[in-house]
């Protein structure tokens, strides 16, 4: 009895105190979730129900010295992607002109998208994430690579000058470095790639690139045609249909193919534009090269 007594007179002490002094607040505990220490330079808490649940993006394949630390790794089609947000934040300040698409190009594949830039630009992170690389890397030159919470990395080559560092947390819109035209570069822009598990991705195929900085859809499944740079042309933007569900990407794995008769003054590249298919691929389908002397009345096979 003396022990309950103990601790009511306890408990209105407490209380009278609080109200007395606007720095102690009590705790309702109905209001207590769940309370944990985590390294923030590490992980992003995520809250699934009633349980927050840390990533730690720099578990695997944490390496700084390589742009591709995912050589030896396995992806899986079709591949679900998640975004938190339904916009990203634009890497450049300014109208973005697209100068040259994800595709093949000059008979090899460009993996990723140019954006038009003076030297000097400053560049700003898509998304919240994490820097892996920040260094020369051959061909792109000066690089910034973002490892992000979903799985992707965003990589900003060509770069003039670094504004971040290798390990730095970035938050979204966060300043990376300027641009330039540093490696193998015809001029100065942006190069950029988005990767997943060092699979480049047609970033097109994700993102809007307008003035309005869109995420075609906070879930995106990504079929093996978005990553293969010969399925498109480096010179236009491919016809880009979201697939937002396992069963719609399933569904567009099963080709579309159609028969297509030359036409007088008919070239590859003429084809190639009307059809919506890279020269490769036409090429690739039908078995032949690029300098073939097609004929009129000749049949090509179209796939999509």
């Amino acid at each position: 009895m003396k022990s309950f007594f103990s601790c009511f007179l306890i408990l209105i002490s407490v209380s009278l105190f609080a109200q007395k002094s606007p720095e102690f607040k009590l705790l309702d505990l109905s209001e207590l979730n769940f309370i944990t220490s985590i390294d923030s330079v590490k992980t992003e808490v995520v809250k699934e129900k009633d349980t927050l649940i840390p990533i730690n993006i720099k578990a695997e394949y944490w390496d700084h010295t390589v742009y591709n630390p995912y050589k030896n790794v396995e992806v899986t089609f079709p591949l679900q992607l998640n975004f938190k947000d339904s916009t990203y934040f634009s890497p450049i300040g300014k109208e973005k002109v697209v100068t040259s698409r994800y595709g093949w190009r000059r008979g090899r594949p460009h993996k990723g998208i140019d954006i038009d830039l003076v030297t000097g630009d400053s560049l700003f992170a898509m998304f919240d994430g994490i820097v892996r690389m920040s260094r020369y890397s051959r061909g792109h030159g000066k690089t910034v690579v973002l490892r992000h919470y979903n799985g992707l990395e965003t990589v900003y080559a060509h770069l003039s000058a670094y504004g971040v560092k290798e390990n730095d947390t970035i938050v979204r819109g966060q300043y990376l470095g300027k641009g330039g035209v540093s490696g193998n570069a015809r001029g100065s822009h942006l190069h950029l790639v988005v990767n997943y598990k060092g699979v480049s991705i047609n970033p097109e195929y994700l993102f809007e690139f307008n003035d309005h900085n869109k995420i075609r859809s906070k879930e995106l499944w990504i079929t093996r045609k978005w990553t293969r740079p010969i399925a498109h042309n480096s010179k236009r933007q491919s016809k880009i249909i979201p697939l937002l569900s396992e069963e719609e990407a399933i569904a567009s794995l099963i080709k579309q193919q159609s028969i297509y008769t030359v036409r007088p003054g008919d070239t590859l590249s003429r084809i190639s534009r009307r059809n919506n298919v890279s020269i490769a691929s036409l090429c690739k389908t039908n078995a032949i090269k690029r300098n073939a002397v097609i004929r009129v009345g000749q049949k090509l096979v179209i796939e999509k």
